[in-house]
């Protein structure tokens, strides 16, 4: 590691193989922690090149304990995070919206590291069982449409860096791997980054894989469509701007789409979404990103699937299928 560090602090780079093989010694406990946090620390410094994105995803894919839902043809919802915008938990939200639409979502989540609330954090508060137990996640996708992958369950590896990006609390180049590390290795995705550089790197690595995706970057900072201006996009086939009018609607203040302040408070705002009584702000935040990922997988325009993200919510669809999984955890 020693030489490693000298390497990057000189600003050089390492490849792939490096990269790799550094997070698999992350993982056997071959480092101490001063180490590992200033491993991550350099990484805060300056940019990662995607040589050595593509060697850490390719460790955590490699060290993960995979799960086999292919049958489901799910999509997952999951931002990077580390965007600094304290939202409130409009992926998740998203999440049981598309479900609501008919569309399975295998949900890769964790505990927020540099934000209040991670969408581990409220699904937990609100009574979700996180479990690796296959048999449940099917159960729960055959029920409720939706299962939920908490992260640190699948990534045992990863138990050696979990503290240490508690204690530093600030966004590391994890917060760039936890979308492409879904245990499930999904089909279809649809990925909120938190720069545009990022969202170029996610661009050459995912089209160098047989995924369906969709990733997002909102000009002003937001790893999601926020509504408050202008996102770039980048499909299979497609690269293009996206602002509110696509969806029929007016440009957003930032104010309008601020979370809790604690894990309880941005619990009480998803309840109040989901139970249908959120701002008219808040709702449409919502389904633009549900509709953007029903679209992912339906191919059916972003009109047609806004309407549907609008109809599972008001329907109480996407309320129904919460309650579900909630049910499920209690058994």
């Amino acid at each position: 590691m020693k030489h490693i560090l000298n390497r990057l602090i000189n600003q050089e780079s390492i490849s792939s193989k490096e990269a790799k093989e550094v997070l698999v010694n992350i993982s056997k406990g071959d480092y101490n922690q001063s180490q590992i946090a200033s491993f991550l620390t350099v990484y805060m410094m300056r940019s990662i090149t995607i040589d050595e994105l593509q060697g850490f995803r390719d460790a955590l894919l490699e060290l993960c304990i995979r799960v086999d839902l292919d049958a489901y043809n799910g999509i997952d919802l999951c931002g990077t995070g580390g965007d600094g915008k304290d939202t409130f938990n409009i992926s998740t939200l998203a999440s049981f919206v598309t479900a609501g639409a008919g569309v399975n979502v295998t949900k890769h989540g964790n505990y927020g590291v540099s934000s209040v609330s991670g969408s581990s954090n409220v699904l937990e508060y609100l009574g979700i069982k996180f479990t690796s137990d296959i048999d449940f996640l099917k159960q729960s996708l055959d029920q409720a449409g939706i299962c939920i992958l908490h992260a640190p369950l699948f990534h045992p590896a990863m138990k050696n860096v979990a503290p240490i990006r508690k204690d530093l609390g600030v966004k590391t180049f994890f917060n760039m791997l936890g979308p492409m590390v879904n245990p499930a290795f999904p089909k279809n995705q649809m990925v909120g980054v938190f720069s545009l550089e990022l969202l170029r790197l996610y661009g050459y690595l995912y089209q160098n894989t047989d995924k369906n995706y969709t990733i997002v970057h909102a000009l002003d900072g937001y790893d999601e469509i926020s509504l408050t201006g202008q996102a770039k996009i980048i499909r299979n086939s497609s690269e293009f701007m996206m602002s509110p009018e696509h969806f029929g609607l007016e440009l957003l203040s930032q104010d309008a789409i601020h979370g809790g302040e604690t894990i309880e408070s941005a619990a009480k705002i998803f309840t109040h979404i989901l139970n249908g009584h959120g701002t008219e702000a808040q709702n449409n935040v919502v389904c633009a990103n549900a509709a953007l990922a029903i679209d992912t997988v339906k191919n059916i325009g972003i009109q047609e699937s806004f309407e549907l993200a609008k109809e599972s919510l008001f329907s109480g669809k996407a309320k129904e299928k919460f309650e579900t999984l909630v049910k499920l955890s209690k058994n």
